[in-house]
């Protein structure tokens, strides 16, 4: 028969042991353990998980339905990629899933990170927060790090499913290419969904209310996604000569311009690079000559190639995300916090 003293000691050194853990952890990892539990829970991102998984599957029936016809399309060059078809193939009345995440994606980052700050500020919780031995900077990081999990988490479970479904539906074994690629595919939207969320979190900062800092970042998503190229092409059009009377240099170099300028929105960012990581056919983003084409041949394009054409694309996201988490840390280490 066992010893109640013995086992009340063991208990009680269990009790110790795991007490004295939980006083190891630091500040950083208790602050994003919260975070992503908090933001697991609410409802604004139940919601905008429900849709992106909705739109997910919307996608994959119609890439499933088609997958055949795409796969049996001998001119195409990517016919035997069936997975990266699986991303790509539609039937015209449903777009494919990524252009379905270059439009849901912003209001997945601007839900998690519009109230991040003012909203612990409104409620009088940052003066507690910070009056604990805890640095600022690991805060916001804190609140960027739980958010941008919960985000690769949603990405990457997605992919994985994707390639399930596949792989039960076709029986096909997949390429290591492809998974790759597809790999690529969740990394670039992890990064395009990061950027708003650093945008939203560094006007969660800016302004005071939660509301005045949806609104603003709703408000620059659409001028990025609705109103930026036409603001582009009326501004050349009306500077620039008619494109239609130009020689063809000139017309690769207004064509370079155009593509030039509308990189500067995230979402044609993120639009060209998952466009060449998920049909390697794709050689060239900008326009090429007569020249450059007469000795290319019709084949896919390997995976370092492809990753090199995106690079700028990739570079132009993190240097994005950079600048409005450095942003985001410059206003708030200026900011003076009172109860």
């Amino acid at each position: 028969m066992e010893n109640p003293a013995v086992s009340f000691k063991s208990l009680f050194s269990k009790e110790v042991e795991h007490r004295s853990s939980q006083r190891t952890a630091s500040p950083f990892a208790v602050m994003v353990n919260k975070e992503v539990a908090d933001h697991v829970r609410s409802w604004r991102f139940i919601i905008m998980v429900g849709l992106i998984v909705l739109t997910f599957l919307g996608a994959m029936y119609v890439s499933l339905s088609n997958i055949s016809v795409a796969v049996g399309n001998l001119n195409d060059p990517d016919h035997l990629f069936v997975y990266l078809k699986l991303l790509t193939t539609t039937n015209g009345t449903v777009p494919s899933f990524y252009v379905f995440v270059s439009f849901l994606g912003p209001l997945l980052g601007i839900a998690l990170g519009f109230d991040a700050v003012n909203a612990e500020q409104n409620n009088g919780t940052l003066t507690l927060l910070l009056a604990q031995p805890v640095y600022r900077d690991n805060f916001l990081l804190a609140k960027f790090m739980s958010a941008l999990i919960v985000i690769s988490v949603l990405f990457l479970s997605l992919c994985l499913l994707m390639i399930g479904a596949g792989l039960i539906i076709t029986g096909v074994r997949m390429e290591p290419v492809e998974l790759f690629r597809i790999l690529g595919f969740a990394v670039l939207s992890i990064l395009y969904v990061g950027f708003w969320l650093s945008l939203s979190i560094c006007l969660s900062v800016v302004f005071k209310h939660a509301a005045t800092s949806a609104i603003t970042a709703i408000g620059i998503w659409l001028f990025f996604t609705v109103f930026y190229s036409l603001l582009i092409n009326i501004i050349l059009a009306a500077v620039l000569p008619d494109k239609n009377l130009l020689q063809p240099d000139d017309l690769v170099a207004y064509n370079n311009l155009l593509m030039n300028l509308l990189s500067i929105a995230p979402a044609q960012l993120y639009t060209d690079a998952t466009t060449t990581m998920l049909m390697p056919s794709i050689r060239s983003l900008g326009p090429m000559t007569m020249e450059q084409m007469a000795a290319a041949i019709p084949s896919p394009l390997p995976l370092r190639e492809s990753f090199m054409i995106v690079w700028p694309q990739v570079s132009g996201l993190i240097a994005a995300i950079t600048v409005c988490f450095a942003s985001t840390y410059y206003l708030f280490m200026r900011r003076e916090i009172r109860t």
